[in-house]
């Protein structure tokens, strides 16, 4: 015997219910963790933990983190964290990656392309670059298995799908192999030297006309309104490498490796900037 329609749409609330409030009810329950690192300067702890597993710049609670980007329950708890900082924007940020994305595979056979997400984290704009292409062969590479899982358990297995644990200073791809590539939020990550590492390996990677889209924070003077709250923000979060992220000229570290900026428009607090790779004359 069926249940009543009223029964199973209350089931149905309750389940709904208790599975979105899991994630809040794990970032509330680590705010005290985050407030004791913060309060004490302590964002070191996961460097001793896992020693040696990746770089040294890597090794680090960003954000004063509990678990860095190590572990699985950090993975989970990421997503709502920056949607918490961003006041519920992120994913709306990330997505302005998009229209880019479109433009360079406007009127192309998307099965013969390849795209690659760079640093992609738990794999959230890789979702939405597999929903708008979903035949579109896609290397997902980031350097925490911890998070690639959980891309994949946002994607599922698929076979257009490749997660690749790599540095995004050691790409696993072929020179002049990739279409199309982004990177959301990974340039203030990096270390001044290394971010240049990454703008040359990126380039290498690209074939001749194709685009790179680089989506990240927005940068002092790109909206002079916000430029007292960049100023604050590696003192509240534990950013390392933010204060010279703001100014740094991206679109002059890239220049030298043939990857030419196209065009760089804000987002909120976010810009979004696209490259391309310069054919040979």
């Amino acid at each position: 015997m069926r249940a009543p329609a009223s029964t199973l749409c209350r089931t149905t609330k309750k389940r709904i219910s208790a599975s979105s409030s899991r994630p809040r009810a794990r970032f509330f329950a680590d705010v005290p963790e985050v407030a004791r690192r913060r309060r004490e300067g302590a964002h070191q702890e996961i460097g001793a933990t896992f020693e040696g597993r990746r770089p040294r710049y890597y090794m680090q609670n960003f954000h004063f983190q509990s678990g860095g980007w190590m572990t699985e329950e950090s993975a989970r708890l990421y997503d709502m964290q920056v949607e918490v900082l961003f006041s519920g924007a992120a994913g709306a940020m990330r997505r302005q990656a998009l229209v880019p994305v479109a433009n360079a595979l406007k009127g192309r056979d998307q099965r013969a392309c390849l795209a690659a997400d760079i640093a992609c984290g738990t794999g959230r704009f890789t979702a939405e670059l597999r929903g708008a292409y979903p035949r579109l062969p896609l290397f997902a590479t980031d350097l925490s298995e911890s998070y690639l899982n959980e891309t994949r358990r946002h994607i599922g297995r698929v076979a257009t799908l490749r997660p690749s644990v790599a540095k995004a200073e050691a790409l696993p791809l072929a020179d002049a192999s990739l279409d199309v590539a982004t990177a959301i939020y990974l340039f203030h990550e990096l270390p001044p030297k290394v971010r240049r590492q990454v703008a040359e390996e990126i380039a290498r990677v690209m074939k001749p006309g194709g685009t790179f889209v680089l989506v990240d924070s927005l940068q002092t003077g790109d909206a002079p309104d916000y430029d007292g709250i960049l100023e604050v923000f590696p003192q509240l979060f534990h950013e390392p490498y933010y204060q010279g992220y703001l100014k740094e000229d991206l679109a002059r570290i890239f220049a030298p490796h043939g990857l030419v900026l196209k065009e760089s428009r804000n987002a909120f607090f976010s810009k979004v900037m696209e490259f391309r790779k310069e054919r040979p004359s």
